[in-house]
C-alpha cells in the first residue's frame, strides 16, 4: 500500500504570514474554493463553497465528522507537597476512561506522576467549587496522563464550566480566544462531544448549503472521529517512515457502513469532507473498497504511495507546511499538483489553516 519513505522537506513550502485566517469568512459558505483535477487541464480552478453541488452528481455522498469541540484548554495550579504552587497549561486530547484525560502539559518539565493540579480556581469550576486532577503518567513529547476527581458526565459539565476552545497554534499566537470562537470553532451539525479541534472543512456548510446539496441529490452520512491536539503537531523526523502518528478515537455505525457501500455498488462516489473523515473511512475500509462498522483509535499515516481503498473525493482546507495533512493531499491528488495548488492559492490570495478557504480535490487515479 504504501511508496518508499520520502523526505519530509519535500512538502515544505513557504507561506506568508497575511495567508493565515484569523477568523472564518461570513457567513461560512462565502468562503473560497480551489478545485483541483488532476486528470483535467486545467487542473486548477477557482470557486466558491456554495459551487460544491456543481461538482457533485445525483447518488454521490458526502461523508461528514460530527465530533463536536470541547473546551479543552485548561489552566491550574500545580502542588506538589510544600513547594511553591506552579501555573501549568494543558490541553485534552484523549480520554482514556470516564475519569481520565491524556493531554499535552506546558511547560511539562513541571510536572511528574504524583502531583496533584487544581483548576478553575478563583473561578466557578463546578458545584463542588473546584476541578481537581493528579497526573498519573508521563509521556513523551510533553504527553501526561491526569485522573480528575470527577467522573463521567459530571466531569464533562466541569470542563464545560473552567475550559477554554483550545484554538489552533498559528491562530493562538495572535490573539486570544473569545466568545465568538465558541461559535465560529463548531460545525454546525456537531453533536458527538470529544474533539480538541474542529474538522475545519465542515465549518463552511450552513442550511443554505445544506439545501443546494438536498436539491441535487446528494446524499450525507455522519462519521465521528475526536480529533486530537496531535493534529497540530510537527513533523520532526527526517523522513516519514520515522514519523510516528498521533492516534484518535472514532466510530462508524453498521447503518452508516451499509449506506456507504450501497452508494459505492451503484456507482456513485463517496466524497469526505475532511481529512479526519477521510482517516476514519479508510481505517474501517478493507483492500476490496468495502467499509465495515469500526471503533476504536486510529493512527493511520497518509503519505504518497497509500492506494485509496473507498474515498473518491475530499473537500478540505489549506494545510500547515511539512504537516501530516499535506503529505495526505498529496497522496490524494499528487504531490506535484498540490504544491501547484498551495503556489496558486497563496499567489490568488486564498485563506489558509482552521479559519480560510477550502478546497476540493479529485483523487489523481480517476
Amino acid at each position: 500500500m504504501f511508496d518508499t519513505p520520502m523526505r519530509v522537506d519535500l512538502f515544505d513550502f513557504d507561506l506568508p504570514e497575511t495567508s493565515i485566517a484569523l477568523r472564518p469568512a461570513s457567513p461560512r459558505d462565502s468562503a473560497r474554493m480551489l478545485v483541483v483535477r488532476p486528470q483535467r487541464e486545467p487542473a486548477l480552478s477557482d470557486f466558491g463553497v456554495l459551487d460544491l453541488p456543481s461538482f457533485l452528481s445525483p447518488g454521490d455522498a458526502l461523508v461528514f465528522n460530527d465530533t463536536k469541540v470541547i473546551p479543552a484548554q485548561l489552566e491550574g495550579i500545580r502542588r506538589r507537597g510544600e513547594d511553591v504552587a506552579t501555573q501549568v497549561s494543558l490541553t485534552l486530547h484523549m480520554r482514556v476512561a470516564p475519569d481520565r484525560w491524556k493531554a499535552f502539559a506546558r511547560p511539562a518539565r513541571r510536572l511528574k506522576p504524583g502531583d496533584r493540579i487544581s483548576f478553575g480556581h478563583g473561578g466557578n469550576a463546578c458545584l463542588l467549587g473546584s476541578l481537581d486532577a493528579t497526573v498519573e503518567e508521563k509521556g513523551e513529547a510533553g504527553e501526561v496522563t491526569l485522573r480528575f476527581e470527577l467522573s463521567g458526565p459530571v466531569l464533562d459539565e466541569a470542563i464545560m464550566s473552567v475550559g477554554h476552545i483550545p484554538l489552533p497554534p498559528y491562530i493562538a499566537s495572535k490573539r486570544s480566544e473569545d466568545a465568538r470562537d465558541r461559535a465560529d470553532y463548531q460545525t454546525v451539525y456537531a453533536r458527538e462531544e470529544g474533539a480538541v479541534a474542529a474538522p475545519t472543512a465542515g465549518l463552511h456548510f450552513t442550511d443554505r448549503l445544506f439545501g443546494k446539496l438536498d436539491e441535487a441529490g446528494i446524499e450525507r452520512h455522519f462519521v465521528t472521529l475526536h480529533v486530537g491536539a496531535g493534529t497540530f503537531l510537527p513533523v520532526k523526523a527526517d523522513d516519514t517512515d520515522d514519523h510516528v502518528m498521533h492516534e484518535e478515537i472514532g466510530h462508524v455505525d453498521a447503518v452508516t457502513a451499509e449506506k456507504l457501500n450501497a452508494v459505492r455498488a451503484r456507482g456513485g462516489r463517496i466524497v469526505c469532507v475532511g481529512t479526519t473523515s477521510l482517516r476514519l473511512i479508510e481505517s474501517a475500509a478493507t483492500e476490496d473498497g468495502k467499509i465495515h462498522p469500526w471503533s476504536g483509535t486510529t493512527g493511520i499515516f497518509i503519505t504518497p504511495g497509500y492506494r485509496f481503498r473507498a474515498v473518491d473525493m475530499l473537500m478540505t482546507n489549506f494545510h500547515l507546511p511539512k504537516s501530516t495533512l499535506f503529505m495526505l493531499v498529496s497522496a490524494f491528488a499528487g504531490l506535484e499538483t498540490m504544491r501547484g495548488a498551495y503556489t496558486h492559492a497563496i499567489a490568488a490570495g486564498y485563506r489558509f489553516y482552521s479559519y480560510g478557504d477550502a478546497s476540493l480535490l479529485f483523487r489523481k487515479d480517476q
